[in-house]
């Protein structure tokens, strides 16, 4: 019986459906989710070439014991950083798109076909260099002359690629148009014998699953997916055609089925809009608190009130603590609602003594000058100073608090996301240092992004002195 492979794309589609928007917890959630549902692969959103996408997918990396596939685009050539990013994964690869229709290739990468060909060669075999699981993507072959996605397949796999999807990238296959490609393909190229055949198939027509199905039945190993809808084959549609048609395909998948329906539900419960979000928090009972908003003229008794009544029970030292951050917020916002009261407990309460207090700090940074940070630290009573010039503020704020304690601890990870909406939406930052082999975690919130850092490395750091000592 023959095992159909299911590679799932929900976290980049979600990337990309709400342009990048998705939190490190929502990726992180979503990982673990399909982890846990044995797909056969999980494909990551490419890297934009910040840090921030690098430390994630190092995170979900380290994590998951399911296949991890960094996306590198042949425009963008990141295979060096991508690799960097997923190489801790237990099962890591590499997948290489590149547009194959004439259009695409002139508008996103603006190659003609032989420089497109050179371009995937290069690629691949670079990808095939760190790692032996390596991916090649037709993007819009439906529309590819078929010569030259013939010739695109057979570079790639010359180059090193063990596995080949093909896209319907625009959703306009039928069923048995679909089978005649792949069918037509194993036989124009015999290579494609000994490497995994996927499909990618947009639901345009809504016969994405039709497509996909007449692909397995065709001889392909396996289908892109998605957990939840996003104009692609679900998961759950994909198990229940392995079900009904498994016995006379002679095939099977290894998805957990038991779990699929409850796993789902989560996800789409997770990423629907905020709002809706809210309303279903609500329905849990907790209505009256979820709306409260306090502004800068309450005391600590009514902070410490709402405080209690989210179901915190803090020592009177992190109530003081809290307090005093809640004052610090709502001296620069009007109101602070329950959403923001959270992140300033989470950042602030149930922590060590802080050896080390942020007095002030200046940045100044730009287009056409280096970043520097001054820095001001209060130490047991003792102000130092410190100024660190690095690549961009962040980078250069962590190097003027180096400069001050007098030692450099590695970046395990570092990860930056909005609290709340609006102009004046609060940061949030978590900063985690490794020492000794040991990582500590800090957290820091502000309506300054930079200064949410800068608190979120002193909370990591006190927690190491406080170790020590």
């Amino acid at each position: 019986m023959k095992t159909v492979k299911f590679i799932d794309m929900t976290l980049r589609t979600c990337v990309d459906q709400r342009e990048g928007a998705l939190s490190f917890k929502e990726k992180l959630e979503i990982a673990r989710t399909l982890d846990r549902l044995k797909v056969d692969a999980i494909e990551l959103a490419p890297i934009s070439g910040s840090k921030a996408d690098q430390l994630s997918n190092k995170t979900i990396a380290s994590m998951v014991n399911t296949a991890l596939s960094g996306v590198v685009s042949v425009a963008q050539q990141t295979v060096e950083e991508t690799w960097e990013s997923i190489r801790a994964a237990k099962h890591p690869m590499l997948n290489i798109e590149a547009p194959l229709s004439p259009v695409q290739m002139e508008y996103t990468c603006h190659m003609k076909a032989p420089a497109m060909l050179s371009a995937i060669s290069d690629q691949v075999a670079k990808a095939r260099f760190h790692c032996e699981n390596v991916e090649f993507t037709a993007v819009d072959a439906t529309r590819a002359e078929r010569e030259f996605l013939v010739s695109a397949i057979s570079a790639a796999l010359e180059a090193g690629a063990n596995k080949i999807t093909v896209c319907d990238t625009a959703g306009v296959l039928l069923p048995d148009e679909c089978a005649k490609l792949i069918a037509d393909l194993y036989a124009q190229i015999p290579a494609l014998k000994e490497a995994e055949v996927y499909v990618q198939v947009s639901d345009g027509m809504h016969m994405a699953l039709a497509c996909a199905a007449a692909a397995i039945a065709q001889g392909a190993n396996g289908v892109k997916c998605t957990a939840i809808p996003a104009g692609y084959p679900t998961l759950e549609q994909l198990s229940e055609f392995v079900r009904v048609k498994g016995a006379a395909l002679d095939i099977a998948s290894g998805i957990r089925t038991t779990e699929l329906t409850r796993a789902v539900g989560q996800l789409q419960w997770m990423l629907q809009p905020q709002q809706e979000s809210e309303t279903a928090f609500n329905g849990l009972g907790m209505g009256e608190i979820a709306n409260v908003c306090l502004d800068g003229s309450e005391e600590i008794g009514e902070v410490v009130k709402v405080v209690r009544q989210l179901g915190y029970d803090l020592s009177e030292e992190d109530n003081a603590r809290v307090f005093e951050a809640f004052q610090r917020v709502a001296g620069k916002k009007q109101f602070v609602g329950t959403r923001e009261l959270d992140a300033i407990i989470a950042s602030t309460a149930m922590q060590v003594p802080s050896t080390y207090r942020l007095d002030s700090y200046v940045i100044n940074s730009g287009n056409v000058i280096t970043a520097t940070a001054n820095i001001l630290l209060d130490h047991n009573g003792e102000k130092l100073r410190g100024v660190g010039v690095g690549d961009g503020p962040i980078d250069a704020s962590f190097l003027a608090i180096e400069q001050i304690i007098g030692h450099h601890y590695e970046l395990d990870d570092f990860q930056i996301q909005t609290v709340t909406e609006g102009r004046d939406a609060m940061g949030s930052a978590l900063v985690k240092l490794r020492a000794d082999g040991r990582v500590y975690s800090g957290n820091g919130i502000s309506t300054d992004i930079i200064g949410a850092s800068i608190r979120a490395y002193l909370s990591a750091l006190n927690k190491i002195v406080y170790e020590e000592e």
